[in-house]
């Protein structure tokens, strides 16, 4: 599978037949389009990382998710995607507000100090505090309804 492409999805998820490889340097390359710049990121292990760029070496599911590269594992295609329909269904019951701004902050605080990252997340929770999402996700926690039910803002 083409690490470039997951490493650059914010979830992923594989079948336990799944095998991912950084192939570049066995066509007289160095991988492109992110891989390098993103997979040490994703995994944490420059060691790994260095491994398989420079050797091409397949990495197989169990060893994927063990490292952090994806985060489940499932036994066939049919069962991965119909997990993936759900937890996308999950994603998008929430405040897209909440969701965009959730994620903006994760790539933020991943490339900077943590004192930075919770700078920029109180500047943007101040702004987010201007739609109508943090009282409607309140009030229906109060009335214990699941998110799926509220009428949250459109970004």
């Amino acid at each position: 599978m083409r690490v470039d492409l997951i490493t650059a999805c914010d979830i992923r998820l594989c079948t336990q037949d799944a095998w991912f490889q950084v192939k570049e340097v066995d066509i007289g390359l160095a991988a492109d389009v992110g891989t390098l710049q993103r997979l040490p990121k994703v995994i944490g292990s420059r060691s790994l990382v260095n491994e398989l760029a420079l050797t091409a070496r397949k990495m197989y599911s169990d060893e994927a998710k063990n490292c952090g590269l994806v985060s489940r594992l499932f036994p066939d295609k049919e069962s991965m995607m119909a997990a993936a329909l759900e937890l996308a269904g999950e994603i998008a019951a929430r405040s897209p507000v909440a969701v965009q701004g959730t994620k903006v902050n994760l790539i933020y605080s991943r490339d900077h100090s943590v004192a930075e990252g919770l700078d920029y997340m109180a500047t943007w929770n101040m702004s987010m505090l201007q739609t109508q999402d943090v009282m409607k996700s309140a009030q229906a926690a109060m009335k214990k309804k699941s998110p799926r039910e509220v009428a949250f803002s459109k970004l």
